[in-house]
């Protein structure tokens, strides 16, 4: 889902840039309100979990990729706010230093995977969990639901994202200056990857890194945990 520099213009770039930048400056904020100084370690971990996790990319046509990415697992374990923190870092350090995602292209990859995937997916995750009991199977099911749903919305916006390009940015006899695939193609592509293969990925990721969690992490973050899916 990464995209790299050259197929989104520079203006495109600029406003998912103003689009990010507001969700970063609270989420630094409230990641320094809530985030206890036992529960740090935990998101050091997770995030160094989701870089490994995206590293296994499956090509997609147009030029960008399918991965699973672990927003909603962090969603869930930490709060929304903290995934956006946490994803977002994953994504700096990636287009940087591995060339993974362009960094131009940074802000609206960081809008996909670190902003609406997390959001989505957690909050999906609990519409369906609501007040039960922890290790129920309504949070399981909530919890692989809100994944499937908060990859295919990140994917979506991908697609939208590349597609509108040609329509937006062309020569004068029609050639496209940027990515070349329109939305009837871009879209179909991203979200066929995701709902078939990366979608399911995240799903299976996220219900068993939960499962390995609630067994064997240290009783503050259990307790943190708890509190933050019955809230």
């Amino acid at each position: 889902m990464h995209i790299p520099d050259g197929y989104l213009s520079p203006s495109t770039c600029a406003v998912m840039y103003a689009a990010s930048a507001p969700f970063w400056f609270v989420a630094v904020k409230k990641v320094k309100e809530t985030l206890t100084a036992r529960m740090v370690p935990l998101l050091s971990i997770l995030s160094a979990f989701s870089f490994v996790i995206m590293m296994f990319n499956i090509p997609v046509p147009g030029g960008t990729t399918a991965h699973a990415v672990g927003g909603t697992l962090m969603a869930i374990v930490l709060g929304p706010w903290a995934a956006v923190m946490g994803i977002s870092i994953v994504l700096l350090v990636q287009s940087v230093f591995f060339g993974d995602g362009g960094i131009l292209a940074l802000g609206a990859n960081c809008f996909n995977m670190a902003i609406v995937l997390p959001f989505v997916g957690y909050y999906v995750y609990r519409l369906i969990s609501g007040s039960a009991p922890s290790g129920s199977k309504r949070q399981w099911i909530g919890a692989a639901l809100g994944s499937y749903v908060g990859i295919n919305a990140a994917a979506l916006c991908t697609g939208v994202e590349l597609g509108i390009q040609p329509l937006l940015f062309h020569t004068a006899n029609g050639t496209p200056l940027y990515c070349p695939y329109g939305l009837s193609q871009a879209i179909p592509a991203m979200l066929l990857a995701h709902l078939t293969m990366a979608g399911v990925a995240e799903a299976v990721v996220t219900d068993a890194v939960l499962a390995f969690v609630r067994k064997s992490a240290p009783l503050p973050v259990k307790n943190s945990f708890k509190k933050e899916v019955t809230a």
